[in-house]
Protein backbone atom coordinates (compact mmCIF):
# COMPACT_ATOMS: atom_id res chain seq x y z
CA UNK A 1 0.00 0.00 0.00
CA UNK A 2 2.91 2.54 0.65
CA UNK A 3 4.49 2.14 -2.56
CA UNK A 4 1.26 2.61 -3.72
CA UNK A 5 0.63 6.02 -2.30
CA UNK A 6 4.14 7.01 -3.46
CA UNK A 7 2.32 6.89 -7.61
CA UNK A 8 1.26 10.10 -9.02
CA UNK A 9 -2.65 10.48 -9.05
CA UNK A 10 -2.20 11.34 -13.04
CA UNK A 11 -0.52 8.03 -13.35
CA UNK A 12 -3.06 5.79 -11.75
CA UNK A 13 -5.37 7.47 -14.30
CA UNK A 14 -2.93 6.92 -17.29
CA UNK A 15 -2.33 3.54 -16.21
CA UNK A 16 -6.37 2.91 -16.20
CA UNK A 17 -7.29 4.10 -19.17
CA UNK A 18 -4.50 2.61 -20.75
CA UNK A 19 -5.49 -0.97 -19.91
CA UNK A 20 -9.06 -0.14 -20.69
CA UNK A 21 -7.68 0.68 -24.73
CA UNK A 22 -5.64 -2.22 -24.98
CA UNK A 23 -7.98 -4.62 -23.52
CA UNK A 24 -10.57 -3.11 -25.64
CA UNK A 25 -13.00 -1.11 -23.70
CA UNK A 26 -12.45 1.63 -25.54
CA UNK A 27 -12.46 0.64 -29.35
CA UNK A 28 -10.67 2.22 -32.15
CA UNK A 29 -12.25 5.47 -33.47
CA UNK A 30 -14.23 5.67 -30.05
CA UNK A 31 -14.19 8.58 -27.50
CA UNK A 32 -13.03 8.28 -23.67
CA UNK A 33 -15.16 9.75 -21.17
CA UNK A 34 -15.07 13.50 -20.91
CA UNK A 35 -12.80 15.28 -18.66
CA UNK A 36 -15.79 16.69 -16.34
CA UNK A 37 -16.36 12.27 -15.92
CA UNK A 38 -12.82 11.27 -15.57
CA UNK A 39 -12.78 14.19 -12.22
CA UNK A 40 -16.27 12.45 -11.34
CA UNK A 41 -15.75 8.88 -11.25
CA UNK A 42 -12.31 8.86 -9.84
CA UNK A 43 -12.71 12.31 -7.49
CA UNK A 44 -9.62 13.72 -8.77
CA UNK A 45 -9.07 17.33 -10.19
CA UNK A 46 -9.00 18.59 -13.84
CA UNK A 47 -5.65 19.86 -13.96
CA UNK A 48 -4.55 15.73 -12.68
CA UNK A 49 -6.95 14.25 -15.58
CA UNK A 50 -5.58 16.53 -18.10
CA UNK A 51 -1.81 14.96 -17.39
CA UNK A 52 -3.12 11.76 -17.68
CA UNK A 53 -4.69 12.67 -21.29
CA UNK A 54 -1.59 14.66 -22.49
CA UNK A 55 0.15 11.26 -21.15
CA UNK A 56 -1.88 8.94 -23.36
CA UNK A 57 -1.17 11.80 -26.40
CA UNK A 58 2.69 10.98 -26.42
CA UNK A 59 2.55 7.89 -26.13
CA UNK A 60 0.25 7.42 -29.07
CA UNK A 61 -3.11 5.87 -27.19
CA UNK A 62 -5.31 8.87 -27.84
CA UNK A 63 -5.71 11.93 -30.11
CA UNK A 64 -7.43 15.20 -29.09
CA UNK A 65 -9.78 16.81 -31.31
CA UNK A 66 -11.16 20.21 -30.33
CA UNK A 67 -14.74 20.33 -29.42
CA UNK A 68 -14.81 16.45 -29.78
CA UNK A 69 -12.97 14.69 -27.25
CA UNK A 70 -10.69 12.19 -26.87
CA UNK A 71 -10.41 10.00 -29.13
CA UNK A 72 -8.95 5.89 -28.86
CA UNK A 73 -6.07 5.51 -31.79
CA UNK A 74 -5.81 1.61 -32.47
CA UNK A 75 -2.27 0.53 -31.02
CA UNK A 76 -0.06 -0.78 -34.22
CA UNK A 77 0.24 -4.10 -35.50
CA UNK A 78 4.02 -4.17 -36.02
CA UNK A 79 6.18 -5.19 -33.32
CA UNK A 80 7.32 -2.21 -31.00
CA UNK A 81 10.47 -3.93 -29.92
CA UNK A 82 12.25 -0.84 -30.54
CA UNK A 83 9.86 1.65 -28.90
CA UNK A 84 10.16 3.25 -25.57
CA UNK A 85 7.03 2.63 -24.64
CA UNK A 86 7.46 -1.27 -25.05
CA UNK A 87 6.35 -4.21 -26.73
CA UNK A 88 2.68 -5.11 -24.85
CA UNK A 89 1.89 -1.24 -25.32
CA UNK A 90 2.47 -1.53 -29.22
CA UNK A 91 0.94 -4.60 -30.04
CA UNK A 92 -1.62 -5.17 -27.02
CA UNK A 93 -2.14 -7.55 -24.29
CA UNK A 94 -4.16 -9.00 -26.43
CA UNK A 95 -1.98 -10.18 -28.57
CA UNK A 96 1.28 -11.01 -26.84
CA UNK A 97 1.80 -13.95 -24.58
CA UNK A 98 5.40 -13.94 -22.40
CA UNK A 99 6.71 -16.63 -21.12
CA UNK A 100 8.89 -16.74 -18.63
CA UNK A 101 12.27 -19.07 -19.20
CA UNK A 102 14.43 -17.71 -16.19
CA UNK A 103 12.31 -16.04 -13.34
CA UNK A 104 14.37 -12.55 -11.87
CA UNK A 105 17.75 -13.59 -9.90
CA UNK A 106 20.65 -11.73 -8.87
CA UNK A 107 24.29 -12.50 -10.65
CA UNK A 108 27.39 -10.66 -11.00
CA UNK A 109 27.53 -8.95 -14.71
CA UNK A 110 29.45 -10.92 -16.77
CA UNK A 111 32.92 -9.83 -17.16
CA UNK A 112 32.72 -8.80 -21.52
CA UNK A 113 29.53 -6.78 -21.89
CA UNK A 114 28.80 -4.75 -24.62
CA UNK A 115 28.14 -1.92 -23.14
CA UNK A 116 29.70 0.31 -20.44
CA UNK A 117 28.79 0.22 -17.10
CA UNK A 118 29.16 2.55 -14.30
CA UNK A 119 30.54 2.10 -11.34
CA UNK A 120 27.29 1.70 -8.96
CA UNK A 121 25.59 -0.84 -11.30
CA UNK A 122 28.89 -2.96 -11.66
CA UNK A 123 29.37 -3.31 -7.82
CA UNK A 124 25.89 -3.79 -7.55
CA UNK A 125 25.53 -6.66 -9.86
CA UNK A 126 22.24 -7.17 -11.88
CA UNK A 127 18.95 -8.77 -11.74
CA UNK A 128 19.12 -11.24 -14.33
CA UNK A 129 15.86 -12.61 -16.28
CA UNK A 130 14.82 -14.83 -20.09
CA UNK A 131 11.58 -14.52 -21.97
CA UNK A 132 9.86 -15.96 -24.84
CA UNK A 133 7.36 -13.75 -26.36
CA UNK A 134 4.96 -14.97 -28.40
CA UNK A 135 2.44 -13.04 -31.00
CA UNK A 136 -0.57 -15.00 -32.33
CA UNK A 137 0.59 -17.75 -29.93
CA UNK A 138 4.14 -17.75 -32.41
CA UNK A 139 7.59 -17.54 -31.02
CA UNK A 140 8.55 -14.23 -31.93
CA UNK A 141 11.74 -13.28 -29.77
CA UNK A 142 13.73 -14.49 -26.81
CA UNK A 143 15.05 -11.95 -24.81
CA UNK A 144 17.85 -11.94 -21.81
CA UNK A 145 17.28 -9.05 -19.68
CA UNK A 146 19.75 -7.42 -17.18
CA UNK A 147 19.00 -4.83 -14.42
CA UNK A 148 21.03 -2.76 -12.12
CA UNK A 149 19.87 -3.99 -8.58
CA UNK A 150 19.70 -0.74 -7.20
CA UNK A 151 16.61 -0.15 -4.84
CA UNK A 152 14.43 -2.62 -6.90
CA UNK A 153 12.76 -4.17 -3.53
CA UNK A 154 10.86 -7.07 -3.89
CA UNK A 155 11.33 -7.02 -7.64
CA UNK A 156 12.75 -10.64 -7.56
CA UNK A 157 9.98 -12.02 -6.01
CA UNK A 158 7.40 -10.46 -8.72
CA UNK A 159 5.65 -12.78 -11.13
CA UNK A 160 6.58 -11.36 -14.81
CA UNK A 161 3.99 -14.41 -16.72
CA UNK A 162 2.00 -12.41 -19.48
CA UNK A 163 3.31 -9.23 -17.64
CA UNK A 164 5.17 -6.14 -19.37
CA UNK A 165 8.14 -5.36 -17.63
CA UNK A 166 7.90 -1.63 -18.54
CA UNK A 167 4.72 -1.43 -17.25
CA UNK A 168 5.83 -2.98 -14.29
CA UNK A 169 9.07 -0.64 -13.47
CA UNK A 170 7.28 2.17 -14.66
CA UNK A 171 4.05 1.40 -11.95
CA UNK A 172 6.04 -0.24 -9.30
CA UNK A 173 9.28 1.90 -9.07
CA UNK A 174 8.67 4.91 -11.01
CA UNK A 175 11.22 3.95 -13.64
CA UNK A 176 10.37 5.07 -17.18
CA UNK A 177 12.59 4.32 -20.39
CA UNK A 178 12.88 7.75 -21.83
CA UNK A 179 15.10 6.32 -25.04
CA UNK A 180 18.48 4.50 -25.48
CA UNK A 181 21.23 3.16 -28.05
CA UNK A 182 20.86 -0.25 -29.57
CA UNK A 183 23.23 -2.71 -31.43
CA UNK A 184 21.98 -4.66 -33.95
CA UNK A 185 23.24 -7.68 -36.59
CA UNK A 186 21.99 -10.78 -38.35
CA UNK A 187 23.42 -14.23 -36.80
CA UNK A 188 22.70 -17.58 -37.45
CA UNK A 189 20.41 -19.88 -35.31
CA UNK A 190 22.08 -21.82 -32.70
CA UNK A 191 20.58 -25.15 -31.74
CA UNK A 192 19.14 -23.33 -28.32
CA UNK A 193 17.78 -19.82 -30.49
CA UNK A 194 16.47 -22.22 -33.15
CA UNK A 195 14.69 -24.88 -30.71
CA UNK A 196 12.82 -21.43 -28.86
CA UNK A 197 12.04 -19.55 -31.67
CA UNK A 198 10.56 -22.33 -33.82
CA UNK A 199 13.12 -21.72 -37.02
CA UNK A 200 16.12 -24.03 -38.05
CA UNK A 201 19.06 -24.03 -36.98
CA UNK A 202 21.34 -22.24 -39.21
CA UNK A 203 18.47 -19.68 -40.29
CA UNK A 204 18.98 -15.68 -40.00
CA UNK A 205 17.75 -14.44 -36.73
CA UNK A 206 18.45 -10.32 -36.38
CA UNK A 207 20.15 -9.91 -32.88
CA UNK A 208 20.17 -6.59 -30.86
CA UNK A 209 22.05 -5.51 -27.93
CA UNK A 210 20.49 -2.63 -26.04
CA UNK A 211 20.97 0.02 -23.41
CA UNK A 212 17.73 1.49 -22.38
CA UNK A 213 18.53 5.10 -20.39
CA UNK A 214 15.37 6.41 -17.69
CA UNK A 215 14.86 8.96 -15.70
CA UNK A 216 16.54 8.06 -12.74
CA UNK A 217 20.21 9.30 -13.66
CA UNK A 218 22.64 6.26 -14.30
CA UNK A 219 20.42 3.42 -14.39
CA UNK A 220 20.24 1.51 -17.42
CA UNK A 221 18.58 -1.76 -18.95
CA UNK A 222 20.22 -3.85 -20.74
CA UNK A 223 19.01 -6.51 -22.81
CA UNK A 224 20.13 -8.91 -25.82
CA UNK A 225 17.38 -9.89 -28.04
CA UNK A 226 16.92 -12.61 -30.66
CA UNK A 227 13.96 -11.42 -33.32
CA UNK A 228 12.19 -14.17 -35.97
CA UNK A 229 11.31 -11.65 -38.27
CA UNK A 230 10.24 -13.86 -40.72
CA UNK A 231 6.52 -12.62 -40.51
CA UNK A 232 6.54 -9.46 -38.60
CA UNK A 233 8.49 -6.23 -39.04
CA UNK A 234 9.89 -4.07 -35.97
CA UNK A 235 9.38 -0.65 -35.47
CA UNK A 236 10.10 2.26 -33.08
CA UNK A 237 11.33 5.53 -32.27
CA UNK A 238 14.05 6.89 -29.87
Amino acid sequence: MAEENKIPQHKKIYEILRKHILTGVYEEGSLLPSENELCAVHNITRPTVRQALEALVNDGFISKKQGKGSIVRKPPQDIGILSISGTASAIGNQYLQTQILQKPQIKPWPERFPFDLSEIERESGCIYMERLRLVDAQPVFYDINRIPNINLPRFSSRSFENKSLFETLRTQYQIEIRGGEQKLKAIKADHLIGQLLNIPVGEPVLSMERKLNTNREGFHIYSTIFFNSAKHSIFGTF
